[in-house]
């Protein structure tokens, strides 16, 4: 770096000589903004102490870059980025106000799968018994309804049979209790008191109205939940408070928009950009402030978005993906056929890849402004490069997290495929394995899109930036000065050189 006369303090034409020559122009708001944090270093000095007059606070503005928000940009930036951001703005909230579905349309329950009427219930009573005396319903396998019975008919137990009474506490039917059999080999267990989840079907005989479909889960979900939360709070005061909020409303966009908007036959793709951009309009200037810079990762987030959904698009028609590969996808077409299952699967690519492009994005526009701020002499080139090593750490942690994921939600799947002995092609292309290779592609690519071009972005908005506050009201005079900056410069080459 070039040695400029803030290096040598006691130079008469240093701001933090006694003798300094300050230009009134430079004191007040204005000058904090267009100060550098080369420049506000040198005030901090000793020598720095002995303030000229009109220049009374310019040591207590000395700390306030290194510890506090980015530095404003411009206004003529701030005006760029508006008209870029507030149309799309705009566009988002049109289409959430055309598209908003005013609740889930009504239906009759199936009953089948998680299509049933619920009831909740406790066991009051656990006995063993010989399985062939027990009598009783006997409880269905995780995820099945009906008998333990499959293609080669019910197993024999080994061991004896658990009899629970269950007591229905809620519904019409409060109070009436049955009996249901826990065969040996069952993987859930049952203990007295413990609260569960009954399916109630109406229609079906007296005595098999209720069977026990799951657990209630809700005691140990909300202290856990509870701990989350105050970890949040705890380390990340105030911005983890307000990232919660932001949680809670993009899961009220999820539930209250997008779930129900695609029930009512919108398009799931159309629906995912607009809930998604909501959710990420709200998310980032929440937790990160109605800054330029949160401003930059919004951009770059919506283009990467772009990318994922035309990638996913092109992908998802070209590979004959159907999306239809699971009992809950299908029995969600069979209920409701208007549903595009194909733009339900792009659906889930786009949301699924938003809260990771979002890391991806503030993390490198934060890198970009305090690189510039640790070097303000720094230029766009200088900037992008450093910028894109980090970036090229953040790419390869966050494209390994993605297939793990997806590795892990799908590994029932993996261990059927490996237990069948299916060669590694026949695996990969089968629709259901080839959907989740489909979007963990998509997605990275648009991860890894989203580093160059957020981290080019950012470079560009700093770096003219600090160019405009350069040439703005306080141009060719006092510190902000540039050609003033060049004097001072040789000034201190000369008294380095004697």
């Amino acid at each position: 770096m070039t040695p400029t006369d803030h290096d040598f303090p006691d130079h008469p034409h240093s701001p933090g000589h006694p003798h300094a020559r300050i230009h009134p122009q430079g004191h007040g708001e204005g000058r904090a903004q267009e100060e550098t944090p080369a420049q506000t270093r040198t005030q901090t000095q000793p020598q720095s102490h002995a303030h000229a007059p009109g220049h009374g606070h310019g040591h207590g503005h000395g700390h306030s870059h290194s510890h506090g928000p980015a530095s404003p940009v411009s206004a003529h930036l701030r005006k760029v980025i508006a008209a870029v951001l507030i149309p799309f703005a705009a566009a988002v909230i049109t289409g959430l106000v055309v598209l908003w579905p005013g609740g889930a349309p009504p239906h009759e329950h199936s009953g089948l799968g998680l299509d049933q009427k619920t009831e909740s219930g406790r066991v009051v009573k656990i006995e063993e018994v010989d399985c062939a005396k027990g009598g009783g319903q006997q409880q269905p396998p995780p995820g099945q309804q009906g008998g333990p019975g499959g293609p080669g008919g019910p197993a024999k137990p080994k061991g004896p049979c658990e009899k629970s009474d269950i007591e229905v506490t809620s519904g019409p039917d409060k109070g009436r209790t049955f009996t249901e059999l826990v065969q040996p080999s069952a993987s859930r267990r049952y203990t007295v008191g413990q609260e569960v989840v009954l399916a109630y079907a109406p229609k079906a005989p007296k005595n098999l109205q209720y069977s026990v479909s799951d657990v209630n889960r809700t005691l140990p979900m909300a202290i856990l939940a509870a701990v989350f939360a105050l970890a949040v709070v705890v380390v990340g005061r105030l911005r983890g408070l307000f990232a919660l909020i932001a949680l809670v409303i993009s899961f009220g966009v999820l539930t209250l928009f997008i779930l129900p908007a695609i029930l009512q036959g919108s398009d799931p793709l159309v629906v995912a950009v607009m809930g998604g951009s909501a959710i990420m309009l709200i998310a980032l200037y929440m937790c990160h402030g109605l800054t330029a810079r949160t401003s930059v990762a919004v951009i770059g987030t919506l283009t990467s978005l772009l990318l994922i959904g035309l990638l996913g698009t092109i992908f998802t028609s070209w590979a004959h993906l159907t999306g239809n590969t699971d009992d809950q996808t299908g029995l969600v077409h069979s209920l409701y056929p208007e549903i595009e299952i194909r733009g339900l699967l792009l659906a889930g690519i786009i949301i699924g890849s938003l809260g990771v492009l979002d890391d991806v994005t503030v993390t490198q526009t934060s890198a970009v402004w305090e690189l510039k701020d640790a070097d303000p002499t720094a230029s766009w080139r200088k900037l992008y490069g450093a910028a894109m090593r980090i970036g090229r750490d953040h790419i390869a942690s966050v494209v390994n997290t993605l297939v793990l994921a997806y590795a892990g939600a799908s590994l029932p799947l993996l261990l059927l495929f490996s237990i069948a002995d299916s060669g590694v092609g026949t695996v990969a292309t089968s629709e259901i394995v080839a959907e989740e290779i489909i979007r963990t592609l998509v997605g990275s690519i648009g991860l890894v899109a989203s580093v160059p071009v957020t981290t080019a972005l950012a470079a560009l908005v700093v770096s003219a930036d600090r160019h405009n506050a350069s040439t703005g009201p306080g141009a060719g005079t006092g510190i902000g000065s540039r050609a003033g900056g060049r004097a001072r410069s040789k000034g201190g080459r000369r008294r380095r050189a004697k």
